[in-house]
């Protein structure tokens, strides 16, 4: 059976990668809320060609539940096969290709959702993986890069000819971001166009939502990213409420508390001490956003660059 295929009947809930959050210790956190399956923050395949040290570190996954898919971008086919082979060699066990960045500086490389307006190189680029790795190669993509340029469905069946074992699509355009709304409709017909497994990704910010985008997709999976950031017990209550119709609330403060400090101290681990706080400060907005005090803290946190004042911080009374 497909691997992925696999992975997403048992669970089909799934964290999207995420450039600068899906690190070592996010992706263990998802995977203890239950998350299935968990991406690396994208990889650039020149990077790792050029056997740069800092990219090298993104491939790290000791101590995490496999698989790991590993998130690859470029633009060269050549290169792609090349950084797909590293990142097998460094035990990647899927190989996600990244055609859905809209970041400037990504897509004015032709890199990410630039892609999607270029679909001969991007086969290109799938076919070249699929021959140079032993492992699942799968891709994320995009509705289409403007609303005059709504290509997801042939993209997929390009795509699938091209070899991929499954397929992932956000449900809005390029020009898009992540403003409006995505569109689901397009992520059904992409299912119901191909025969891979398909992951649907866009506007999932409560349990609901999970289970109302298969239901009205027929899709495999789940792809959870913003909703599920400051809340990664989202990714347990969206799998509780798949199976059962039911999920616990949302925890209280002095929890939350609690996974802030795992949080902080498994990126201090990774990263020391001084870039953990600085990284923490994102979190925290999002460990306390709709919270009582929010914006104190937002403010507070800046200030912090050790352990022990995250722990004094996280103790004060407002």
């Amino acid at each position: 059976m497909n691997l992925i295929k696999q992975i997403l009947q048992e669970n089909p809930v799934v964290a999207a990668p995420m450039a600068g959050i899906s690190d070592r210790p996010s992706r263990l956190i998802a995977r203890e809320y239950g998350c299935g399956l968990v991406y690396t923050e994208m990889i650039s395949a020149k990077a790792l060609t050029y056997k740069n040290q800092k990219t090298y570190l993104l491939m790290n996954m000791e101590g995490e539940t496999q698989p790991v898919s590993m998130q690859i971008f470029g633009s060269e086919p050549d290169v792609m096969a090349e950084g797909a082979r590293i990142m097998q060699a460094h035990g990647a066990q899927i190989i996600d290709i990244n055609m859905g960045c809209p970041v400037p500086k990504v897509v004015n490389n032709g890199e990410g959702s630039s892609l999607m307006r270029n679909p001969e190189l991007a086969v290109q680029i799938v076919e070249s993986m699929v021959k140079a790795v032993d492992v699942p190669v799968t891709v994320k993509f995009r509705k289409g890069w403007d609303d005059n340029s709504v290509n997801a469905v042939e993209y997929a069946k390009q795509m699938e000819a091209a070899g991929v074992s499954a397929i992932a699509v956000h449900g809005r355009t390029r020009m898009q971001y992540y403003s409006g709304k995505a569109d689901w409709e397009i992520i059904r017909q992409v299912k119901e166009a191909v025969n891979v497994p398909v992951i649907g990704n866009g506007d999932l910010f409560e349990p609901e939502d999970g289970k109302a985008m298969m239901e009205q997709t027929g899709c495999d999976g789940i792809m959870l990213g913003r909703g599920a950031l400051g809340r990664p017990w989202m990714y347990q209550q969206t799998l509780d409420y798949l199976r059962s119709g039911r999920y616990e609330p949302e925890p209280a403060l002095e929890q939350r508390k609690e996974v802030i400090l795992h949080h902080a101290r498994l990126i201090c681990a990774e990263k020391g001490e001084y870039v953990a706080m600085k990284e923490l400060r994102k979190h925290i907005a999002w460990y306390y956003k709709g919270l009582p005090n929010a914006a104190r803290m937002r403010d507070l946190i800046n200030t912090v660059s050790t352990m022990e004042e995250l722990q004094n911080l996280l103790q004060m009374k407002f």
